[in-house]
């Protein structure tokens, strides 16, 4: 196990580059969408309208996917995952797993649940993902009853 100190509070988990390339992929395909549409002479301007829709239906969806995080502060750690946003005090995280192979970390929760927490996934930046996860167990384990597992 790590025994560095935990990070300051409050401080932010969140996939960072994962964000970045959907934002600017969302961005591009807008763009080129919207331009498509311009560009098209031959389309009414109810078809333009449409396309412009859907382009921002597109960057909709991309913004949606880059939307997780994890904050943690003194009174505990919010948890935004693509839908759903849940606040929990420090005693009711147990263990924060990564384990090889999983998706993201999971909290595990003192009534017995599991919460996937989507603001630390290991997909571009896998060593990233590692030192955020040991950085948010540090902290579970110094202010609540949690453990560490990897």
């Amino acid at each position: 196990m790590d025994q560095q100190e935990p990070p300051a509070l409050p401080v932010t988990f969140r996939p960072t580059r994962t964000r970045a390339v959907l934002l600017s992929v969302g961005t591009v395909m807008f763009a080129v969408i919207t331009a498509v549409a311009v560009a098209l002479e031959r389309l009414s301007p109810g078809e333009r309208v449409s396309f412009v829709l859907t382009a921002v239906l597109f960057f909709a969806v991309l913004a949606l996917l880059s939307r997780p995080k994890i904050v943690a502060d003194e009174r505990g750690v919010t948890v935004v995952n693509l839908t759903r946003t849940r606040r929990l005090e420090w005693a009711e995280i147990v263990r924060v797993n990564l384990r090889p192979g999983d998706p993201w970390v999971f909290l595990d929760l003192s009534d017995g649940t599991s919460l996937p927490a989507l603001g630390i996934q290991p997909g571009i930046a896998r060593h990233h993902a590692i030192r955020d996860a040991r950085a948010l167990r540090r902290l579970a384990e110094s202010r609540g009853t949690g453990t560490g597992d990897r």
